[in-house]
């Protein structure tokens, strides 16, 4: 059965081939997920491919050989492998491919995957499905690759000798992944030996792994291959923490090294400049001859042979991430820059030219890395180090290897492979955008096309790998593989378009026709037979001889073809002229090849075509009667119809072409040239003065209308003796006139009356015949012309040239023929008459042109002699004089005024006059004016600085002068005039001032030179629009697709438009100029614009387009946005619609730009909803029924209705549907049998229990109704809060970085955190940093507290001192935390000791509470010194991570929710908001606002004015507090003036009002007197106010943060804002019933408020999480104080018994986020410059107790009865909790920090920041508690032996009597 299948495709197959020479399909894979890793097997050709979750092996075809399934796998990154049940986190998680490497030696294939921490297996080579190898129970030493997804890993294999014994090993080069292991680079072996096992890395080099804390570096390695004995590694990484610019380095390291003491780092710049900084793949291969030799030639590289390796490495660049460039650097040259940088170290101190040229990476020591010696062969001896060597070493920048890149490019080169063809480079450079170009690495880089394939638009993998002939190369994008030749030249079918690709691996194989690879040419190795594609050059033919022929005649002709191969005897070679075939002869001669042919004889060449006088014939040069290898043209002449050029002049048409043809005059007839054939009569080529002619016409001037003789001369006519000859012309018609001969060779001919009218003069060329009708050669030509062409009046007609004798004839008043004029001339030209003059109006001032319109003005310029207009001189402007016509003058100013009783309009107006040469003169008719134009508005008064905008200026008398005579400019800025009549347009130019928004600019209207009008302060330029996004970012090559642009200030906009420009970059395309597509805006409004994407022409590359969206005079790219091809659809396999409803169509490339909700698809007539698009198949949801067709047709029986899908603009018919026909069953029998009894039963049955469920349907409808509409009313508002937030907290948020957020100095932090909390709060003299001590002390007191901190530098003493200050009673908590941080200030120097001490008490405190059976409550409460000393330390040790990471995010949330709060009312006195997150703290009632925008001018600063948005129910100080928040932003809170110290005066009028507070105008309501606001003196949107400083200024109830004292002005005052309290309101008035009653339902209508607070908190969710994350996310940077506290919790939790993990996360708990982040949360101005305001603190109250919930292990169960805060964020806690258990967890998971590693860092934050601290005021402030106590400490110390050996008491007493000259036992 398969064969019988088989032979009919087998038909067909061959069918194709021998008919249709086709273009074969690619061989392609299509993997089921992303595909990370391909590698190729070389001696079987099979290819390997990982991908996520699977494991393919193909053949050479791409054919699937096994499929294995890798994942996904039960895993955790937290959790050891292996992983089981114990394991909690476990989840399923996709396996991605991280190494796939093939071991020859032991025919096995190497796979590591992404799960259990990067652990690999073994598998057959030959069958990849079958695992020879793996274990997950060999714990770190066998993690081999990374767990994160971003992190790449490369390997090579390699082999490691041991006891004389080779093993096969693999080196492998990672990242840093945070659940990783830390080695950077690590040999592993592959098989077990010893205490190794299989992957167990067998190298142990700590100068190759990384520190666990700080990720410096940021590896990313790229490739990795071995060469000569050495292992080289490509990555890019940073040069350390502060510097994050990437930069590129290859490292170089001996094969067999057991110690990588050889290695060494050497950074590759790509570009003099660096500029392509960041490798991103690489290849290595050998140049070929031809890239070797420029690469030496160019000097850069040294010298290369052809036979050297080359790194050929693809960069992108930080600098311009758009760009990507290839740069090459020979293998030689970076082994002898590193033999340098290695002999540099070993024996010059690291000098190099006298700079420092070697560091060491990846190493903190300080010591002298290199040394001196005079052995500088060294480098050669020990080439593989040694562990008495310096290692590992590094070039520094200066002596990096640089390379120009012979190739830059827009777009990311994401992967790169090198072949070798002919001697000649080859590059395959695949893109992030899926293509492949080809690229011919010569001279210069060219590229010449691209791979074959489609283009995907998915980024090509950087594994582009070669079959194992070179012939073929594996592409592989996201989820595909595809083979393509590295070569298409069979497409091509002639030479030209051969050559013309430019392709190294073509060329034209002359004697076979086609076009090949070298090799594929039967004779390739012979000259001239194969002609490489490149050098452009076809055989062609050169010349012919003879160069043409005589269509009469035939001959042998002679073919030059210089490129032409030398044939072999066998070979046949022949002509072929049109249709005609005739075999040639080569002949070599002085080497010139010429091929001899016999041409076709006369009756076989075409006939002559019309126009022309000879015909081309198709010349093709044949070898073996098929192969055409030249081709040309050959031209055979027809003398005879050469006359056809000019019949006027037969024979000298004849003689004069390039064919050498006579003529014959006897005969009348042109022949080809005969020598035999002469005679008197025969005119030989080239002899035109030997033709009989007629020639010298006079006169050759003829009037029309006028018979006048012309006479001529006749030449060579001894022929026609005794004939007579007439003359004719076309414009004599028909008529011919008999020549008349006079003496010799004179003619005369009488003459003819011509009529003509169309123009002034024509030329007339005249025939002559003889007797016999035939025309002999005339040259005469005349001018024919008409005087009254073009000279209606007499000036006209005297101006014209005399020679015409034209005459002005008065009585026939028009210009005539002097001899058609019976009177005579007048001697002067009538009155000059003015028809019109333009413009009608002028300015007062003059100096604009005027236009005087008639006829008989002057025949030049100097006849006029005087203008005037409205009795006002006017200089005639003679350059622009127009004989007779047209006169043009400058206006002088309007005259001056007249009397009073004179009417002005009369005396400004005025005819026109004008005097000629001779007295002549004449009045207009029209009247000219003088007025005053009065430009008054301009519309529109804004618009973008970039110009562009049409703006209007309206007004009166607009319209005088011309639109030539007027000019406009905005604020000195030109505006274009586009329209001038009663009102003018102009269009604006942009504005480049100093500030934008400008101020309101002037607007100036100029006419002529001397008029100049202003509209003061009419028009502003704003800010240019801005672009913030667009969706969707794809389309279609077909366009429709609805585009929408979102950013700000699109309401300025008058025309905005989407442009698509096809750019050529590439350099092989040719286009001419960039083409452009175009699609207006659909609709827009300030912040969106709609467009529908512009359909794209075909045949446009996508990859060249580039979307822009026109924005006035503005052009906005869409970066990113991309066009994709247009989809393809199959044909339906079932055409028949089932009752499903369900129609599948499938296809390619539906999802590049379409979604489901997009897309339209019709059956007929009737709409298809698309339910699922994917990208290759669209599901439609046919109709039920059968529609009507679309288009109506006559014949319709086959019930057949067309599927059209609709993409945008693009329309497809896919298929033919049908619907199944129905068989109709008769009524009669469905009814009665089926139909009746259903109905019955139905209706009793729901009768029955709808009866009984309607009422509760209705009810549960009302409250679900309800419900959904509440739901749907939050849902609302928290979309639009959290839309209007963001975009208005865009300005903020998008510049807020560390140089933008007001940080604390770390002085401030530590103050504010250690002693803000006093009881002296700012007061505190830590603080203020004041203290009394006399001048005359202070250096014995300095030096006395020296010691006393060498005192607390003693342990014993320091133990001592802490244990008996809390021992007394009167030493209570809030002393005891100040004595702490005191204590924290004073050792600050000595961090390490301080954390010594801090763990001493710590464990003594530890033991207290576990033997008190009571560990829980350890750290809850600072009620000791060690516990506040803990909260110090955290303070200390996070303040870096705060600047670093989690400070942005709580600033971001400190003023998202400030900004939510200020956004809505805030009630000043009740500090009650409606925009809340407290339910306390919300305003109960619907309080009716609107928002102001103020235009704020600030005294003393200039005249620039600030907008400021503030709502019109604020008081006055709130006004104040938001305009000081807006001018100052830029400033940090404690740089800006305070409230009370500015004053804010309001300006409506000519008069200023200063607002205030309270004043004598404030409401009063009974007792009750309301705070004044926006509202109270009615201050409008715009209103402009002046913010100024003063001295002494106390308004009524100022902001003020103690409540105490304002709740004393409030009993006083009876002062309210917005609401008065409700137990006021309605006091005395009614009966304490009633009032409960109230009072009850004011609770009630409160509750209904409570949605504002989901509101509020819907809006600000995505702030509070993003902190949460920041604080609580392992995976990121985790302080390493966190880590070291943390694991000491951990040890001694397994040193006490009952310490349980529950209490083992409370200790954690209250060590950090309860001690540390709550109270940072709770008081950002501990971290920030800000000021928190009470109704801000409320907020931050409720989401720090969110924190706390969320840290608790006790489950929180909640009732109706809960706090409405609790309930708030009751759904997130769970999250939450979640996300504080993986916190915990992943810190244990880290690699532990070491003492030496923490004391290290505590030194660092010491050696920083302890000279900004006043330690010696600490250390005052200290001593008064041992003052204070000094007798029992005293005692204490006698009581310690260990104080008594070092002496304590003696110093203690010694420090006592300088202080304070106390009285001791001394």
């Amino acid at each position: 059965m398969e064969r019988r299948r088989a032979w009919p495709l087998a038909l067909v197959a061959l069918a194709t081939v021998c008919v249709v020479p086709c273009r074969a399909k690619n061989k392609e894979f299509p993997a089921d997920t992303l595909i990370n890793n391909v590698v190729t097997d070389r001696r079987s050709g099979r290819l390997y491919v990982g991908a996520v979750n699977r494991l393919y092996q193909l053949n050479a075809d791409l054919q699937v050989e096994s499929r294995t399934e890798t994942g996904p796998q039960k895993d955790a990154k937290q959790c050891t492998p292996p992983v089981t049940n114990a394991c909690e986190e476990a989840v399923d998680t996709d396996n991605h491919n991280k190494l796939l490497l093939v071991q020859e030696a032991t025919d096995v294939l190497v796979v590591c995957g992404s799960v259990f921490r990067g652990i690999c297996s073994l598998r057959n080579l030959s069958a990849a499905e079958q695992l020879l190898y793996f274990s997950d129970s060999k714990g770190e030493k066998s993690y081999v690759a990374s767990a994160e997804e971003g992190v790449s890993v490369v390997g090579v294999t390699s082999y490691f000798t041991k006891d004389r014994n080779n093993f096969p090993v693999f080196l492998v080069g990672k990242g840093y992944g945070s659940h990783d292991s830390t080695k950077l680079i690590s040999t592993r072996i592959l098989q077990d030996y010893g205490d190794w096992v299989v992957f167990d890395s067998i190298i142990e080099a700590s100068a190759v792994q990384a520190n666990p804390f700080v990720l410096r570096y940021l590896h990313d390695f790229r490739f990795a291959f071995k060469d000569g004995g050495f292992v080289y590694f490509l990555f890019s990484r940073t040069l350390g923490v502060q510097d994050t610019k990437n930069f590129t380095f290859v490292s170089r390291m001996c094969e067999d090294d057991q110690g990588y003491y050889s290695y060494t780092e050497l950074q590759l710049n790509c570009s003099g400049t660096n500029k392509y900084n960041k490798a991103q793949a690489a290849y290595v291969a050998t140049p070929g001859d031809v890239l070797a030799q420029n690469m030496t030639a160019s000097g850069r590289y040294g010298p290369v042979s052809a036979s050297d390796k080359v790194l050929f490495v693809t960069f992108t660049s930080d600098e311009d991430p758009s760009t990507s460039a290839l740069c090459m650097f020979p293998l030689p040259s970076i082994n002898e820059k590193l033999v340098k940088i290695i002999r540099a170290c070993y024996s010059d101190n690291g000098v190099i030219d006298r700079k420092a040229a070697v560091y060491s990476p990846y190493s903190s020591k300080s010591e002298e890395l290199c040394s001196s010696s005079n052995n500088n062969d060294m480098a050669i001896k020990s080439q593989c180090g040694a562990e008495y060597l310096p290692s590992p070493l590094a070039s520094k920048a200066d002596f990096a290897l640089t390379a120009e890149p012979p190739l830059a490019r827009k777009g990311h080169m994401t992967a790169v492979a090198v072949a070798v063809e002919n001697g000649h480079a080859v590059a395959f450079l695949g893109t992030a955008n899926g293509e492949v170009l080809k690229v011919h690495l010569s001279g210069r880089a060219e590229v010449y096309g691209r791979a074959q394939g489609d283009v995907t638009g998915a980024k090509v993998n950087k594994n582009l790998l070669f079959d194992s002939d070179l012939q073929h190369l594996y592409v592989t994008t996201e989820k595909k593989i595809i083979k393509v030749p590295v070569q298409a030249c069979h497409l091509k079918t002639d030479c030209q378009s051969c050559v013309s690709m430019k392709d190294p691996y073509c060329g034209w194989c002359v004697l076979e026709g086609r076009c090949t690879k070298k090799k594929e040419c039967s004779r390739w190795s012979e000259e001239k037979i194969w002609l490489w594609s490149p050098n452009q050059q076809c055989v062609q033919i050169e010349a012919f001889d003879p160069l043409n022929l005589s269509c009469k005649k035939t001959q042998q002709v002679d073919i030059n073809i210089p490129a032409l191969p030398v044939l072999r005897s066998l070979d046949r070679l022949h002509c072929q002229f049109g249709s005609f075939t005739s075999e040639a002869v080569m002949v070599t001669a002085d080497s010139q090849v010429r091929v001899t042919c016999s041409l076709p004889d006369p009756v076989e060449i075409p006939p002559t075509p019309d126009q022309q006088d000879y015909v081309s014939v198709p010349v093709a040069v044949l070898v073996n009667n098929s192969i055409q290898v030249a081709s040309g043209e050959y031209h055979f002449y027809n003398c005879a119809a050469t006359v056809r050029k000019n019949p006027n002049s037969p024979c000298i048409a004849c003689v004069t072409s390039e064919w050498r043809c006579q003529w014959n005059a006897r005969g009348h007839s042109c022949s080809d040239e005969e020598d035999a054939v002469g005679g008197g009569h025969i005119v030989k080529p080239q002899e035109a003065a030997s033709c009989p002619q007629f020639e010298s016409p006079e006169p050759l001037l003829i009037p029309v209308g006028v018979q006048v003789p012309i006479g001529f001369q006749g030449r060579n006519l001894d022929i026609y003796t005794g004939q007579s000859f007439s003359i004719g012309t076309e414009l004599m018609k028909d008529t011919e006139v008999t020549v008349t001969r006079e003496q010799g060779s004179k003619f005369r001919f009488t003459g003819y009356k011509f009529s003509f009218d169309k123009q002034q003069e024509v030329n007339i060329s005249f025939h002559i015949k003889s007797d016999g009708d035939t025309k002999i050669d005339s040259t005469l030509t005349v001018v024919l012309y008409n005087c009254s062409v073009g000279r209606e009046d007499c000036s006209l007609c005297k101006h014209a040239d005399a020679a015409y004798r034209c005459v002005w004839c008065s009585a026939e008043r028009r210009c005539v023929y002097q001899e058609l004029c019976q009177a005579p001339e007048p001697a002067r030209c009538p009155a000059p008459e003015i028809t019109d003059i333009v413009p009608r109006f002028g300015p007062l001032n003059g100096q604009i042109s005027v236009t005087i319109k008639g006829s008989n003005m002057g025949i030049k310029k100097e006849d006029v002699k005087r203008i005037t207009v409205a009795g006002v001189e006017c200089v005639h402007q003679g350059d622009r004089y127009s004989v007779s016509t047209s006169l043009v003058c400058e206006i002088g100013p309007v005259r001056p005024r007249p009397p009073v009783d004179f009417p002005f309009e009369h005396f400004n107006s005025g005819v026109v006059e004008v005097e000629l040469e001779g007295g002549r003169q004449g009045k207009s008719q029209v009247i000219f004016t003088y007025r005053d134009p009065k430009p008054l508005v301009v519309l529109p008064a804004r618009g973008p600085a970039a110009g562009g905008t049409l703006i209007t200026v309206q007004g009166e008398h607009l319209d005088t002068g011309t639109r030539d005579d007027v000019s406009v400019a905005v604020g000195g800025v030109p505006c274009e005039v586009v329209a001038f009549s009663e009102q003018i347009t102009c269009q604006t130019g942009r504005y480049r001032g100093p500030k934008v928004p400008s101020e309101l600019l002037p607007v100036t209207v100029r006419y002529g030179r001397n008029t100049t009008k202003e509209v003061a302060a009419a028009y502003q330029y704003s800010e240019n629009p801005k672009v913030s996004n667009f969706l969707p970012k794809d389309s279609f090559l077909c366009g429709g697709r609805r585009i929408v642009v979102l950013g700000s200030g699109f309401d300025l906009i008058q025309r905005s438009s989407l442009k698509v420009v096809a750019l050529d970059e590439d350099e092989f395309s040719h286009r001419a100029s960039p083409v452009e597509f175009v699609e207006e805006a659909l609709s827009k409004n300030d912040t969106v614009l709609q467009f529908l994407s512009p359909p794209v022409a075909a045949g446009v590359d996508p990859q060249a387009l580039r979307t822009f969206v026109q924005l006035d005079n503005e052009m906005e790219e869409l970066k990113n946005f991309i066009y994709h091809p247009d989809p393809s659809f199959n044909k339906l396999d079932n055409n028949v619609i089932t009752e499903t409803s369900v129609i599948i169509v499938t296809g390619r490339g539906f999802a590049n730009a379409m979604t489901a909700e997009e897309a339209q698809a019709f059956v007929g007539d009737a709409s298809c909803p698309v339910s699922i698009l994917q990208d290759e198949k669209l599901i439609l949801n046919a109709p039920l029924s059968q529609p009507g067709p679309k288009r109506h047709r006559r014949d319709t029986t086959d019930n057949m209705l067309e599927l059209v899908v609709k993409f945008g603009h693009g329309v497809w018919t896919v298929d033919s549907v049908t619907y199944p026909r129905k068989h109709d069953i008769p009524l009669a029998t469905i009814i009665p049998s089926v139909i009746i009894p259903m109905l019955l039963f139905i209706a009793v049955s729901v009768y029955c229990y709808r009866r009984k469920s309607r009422q509760a349907e209705r009810e549960y409808g009302k409250v679900k109704n309800q419900l959904a509409s509440l739901e749907e009313s939050v849902r609302d508002r928290c979309k639009k809060e959290f839309t209007d937030l963001m975009i208005e907290m865009e300005d903020h948020t998008s510049e807020l970085s560390e140089a933008r957020i007001p940080f604390l100095d770390y002085k401030t932090y530590t103050d504010r955190n250690f002693f803000l909390p006093s009881k002296d709060g700012a007061n505190d003299a830590m603080i203020t940093g004041k203290i009394q001590i006399p001048e005359a002390r202070k250096a014995i007191v300095a030096q006395a507290l020296t010691q006393f901190s060498n005192l607390l530098n003693s342990k014993p003493f320091l133990i001592n001192f802490i244990r008996t200050l809390e021992s007394r009673p009167d030493f209570n908590a809030r002393s005891r935390g100040y004595f702490a941080s005191l204590l924290t200030v004073a050792l600050h120097g000595k961090l390490e000791y301080y954390t010594d001490i801090m763990r001493t008490l710590l464990l003594e405190l530890m033991d207290e509470h576990v033997q008190n059976k009571n560990p829980k409550l350890m750290l809850r409460r600072s009620e000791t010194v060690v516990e506040r000393m803990l909260c110090n330390w955290m303070s200390i040790c996070i303040y870096q991570f705060l600047r670093d990471s989690a400070g942005e995010p709580l600033y971001k949330l400190f003023r998202a929710l400030k900004h939510q709060v200020e956004k809505g009312p805030v009630d000043a006195m009740l500090k009650k908001a409606k925009y809340t997150l407290n339910d306390t703290g919300l305003l109960g009632d619907d309080v009716e606002y609107s928002v102001l925008t103020l235009q704020v001018l600030v005294h003393g600063e200039g005249p620039d004015v600030t907008p400021v948005k503030v709502l019109n129910c604020d008081t006055i100080t709130q006004v104040k507090e938001k305009i000081i928040d807006q001018v100052y932003r830029n400033l940090p809170y404690s740089q800006r003036p305070v409230v009370e110290s500015v004053a804010l005066e309001w300006r409506p009028g000519s008069t200023g009002q200063i607002l205030s507070d309270m004043d004598l105008t404030s409401q009063q309501e009974g007792r009750w007197k309301r705070l004044n606001t926006l509202a109270h003196y009615n201050v409008r949107d715009n209103a402009t106010l002046v913010l100024s400083r003063v001295l002494h200024t106390r308004s009524f109830h100022q902001h003020q943060d103690s409540y105490e004292e304002k709740n004393a002005l409030l009993e006083e005052d009876n002062t309210y804002h917005l609401v008065r309290p409700a137990e006021e309101m309605d006091y005395g008035s009614k009966s304490k019933r009633g009032s409960m009653k109230d009072k009850a339902m004011t609770k009630a209508i409160t509750e209904i408020y409570l949605t504002r607070l989901l509101s509020v908190k819907g809006t600000l969710q995505q702030f509070v999480d993003d902190f949460f994350r920041s604080v609580l996310c392992s995976s990121s940077v985790v302080p390493p104080a966190v880590k070291y506290f943390f694991d000491f919790l951990d040890e001694q939790a397994l040193r006490h018994d009952n310490v349980d993990e529950e209490t083992l996360h409370i200790w954690k708990t209250n060590s950090l986020p309860l001690r540390f982040w709550v109270t940072i949360l709770r008081n950002p101005h501990f971290v920030f410059d800000v000021h928190v305001a009470e109704v801000v603190d409320a907020s931050l109250h409720v989401i720090s107790q969110t924190f706390m919930d969320a840290c608790t292990k006790t489950e929180h169960k909640l009732s109706r009865e809960s706090p409405s805060n609790k309930l708030l964020y009751a759904k997130e806690i769970s999250t939450y909790k979640k996300m504080v258990d993986d916190y915990y967890e992943g810190i244990r998971q880290m690699v532990p920090v070491s003492d030496q590693d923490m004391n290290t860092h505590l030194a660092e934050v010491s050696r920083q920041h302890t000279d900004k601290l006043n330690t010696q005021l600490a250390l005052h402030q200290l001593y008064q508690y041992a003052s204070k106590y000094y007798d029992v400490i005293i005692q204490s110390l006698d009581e310690d032996p260990a104080a008594q050996n070092k002496q304590l008491t003696l110093r203690l007493q010694q420090i006592a009597a300088a202080l304070e000259n106390k009285v001791t036992d001394l």
